[in-house]
């Protein structure tokens, strides 16, 4: 399957009683609350000598699926291009992949300080 073609589906699951302010706002606290579980599941495993469930992880990670597509399609982004604007951005910070070095030398953060 395509990312847009996932993305077009999934958004025949949307809330057609939302707001357009609604859908995005849905989408965001959905990454919040979906990536909580995921990292939940990591934590009853380092810390709680739970087994790694990942078929479980696997789940809650297309639940983070569904609402990435939900807050692209919110704020008038195909998955495709918020992909390749990730892949742009991460090209341009580090052109020959990782480095430590290229890390700590970042020139397109603002400094916090």
């Amino acid at each position: 399957m395509k990312i847009n073609e996932y993305q077009k589906l999934a958004m025949k699951n949307l809330n057609p009683a939302l707001k357009e302010e609604e859908v995005l706002l849905n989408g965001v606290m959905g990454l919040c609350g979906e990536s909580g579980e995921v990292i939940d599941i990591l934590k009853k495993h380092l810390s709680q000598g739970h087994e790694l469930n990942r078929e479980k992880m696997a789940e809650e990670l297309g639940d983070v699926a569904w609402y990435l597509a939900e807050t692209a399609y919110a704020l008038g982004y195909d998955l495709e291009d918020i992909l390749q604007m990730n892949i742009d951005k991460l090209h341009k910070r580090y052109p020959n992949g990782f480095s430590t070095e290229d890390s700590l030398n970042r020139k397109d953060e603002e400094s916090i300080l």
